[in-house]
């Protein structure tokens, strides 16, 4: 039986649009989340989940990160943003000729490669 608080996890508060209440997730495990009213439900629901998703990987024989290893990245995340960011976002990717994705993409290469050179 593996020791499931061991796993790291991030806890974000929810907007009303979002439903509110809490979400949480683990950074070793790219779709397990899970949410609650509160903080102390939402960590409870979380180990639910961290639960399932180890007992689903295992039944599939598939492999279960270790605590903290950061787990597997798909490349993949999905990131709320203001209408009038959007909308500048949009124009601006037509403008380049290019896609959002690709103009997001290069925006945050080019960011981080600041703060790192900082």
């Amino acid at each position: 039986m593996r020791d499931l608080s061991q796993y790291p996890f991030e806890i974000r508060p929810l907007s009303d649009e979002e439903g509110g209440g809490f979400l949480i997730s683990f950074t070793d495990f790219t779709d397990c989340i899970s949410d609650g009213e509160t903080i102390e439900e939402t960590i409870q629901n979380g180990m639910d989940a961290l639960q399932e998703t180890i007992a689903a990987l295992e039944s599939l024989n598939l492999a279960v990160p270790e605590p903290g290893s950061g787990g597997s990245y798909s490349g993949k995340f999905i990131q709320r943003v203001p209408k009038s960011i959007h909308a500048r976002l949009v124009m601006r990717a037509k403008q380049e000729g290019v896609s959002m994705n690709s103009l997001v993409t290069s925006i945050l290469a080019e960011s981080l490669g600041k703060r790192e050179a900082a």
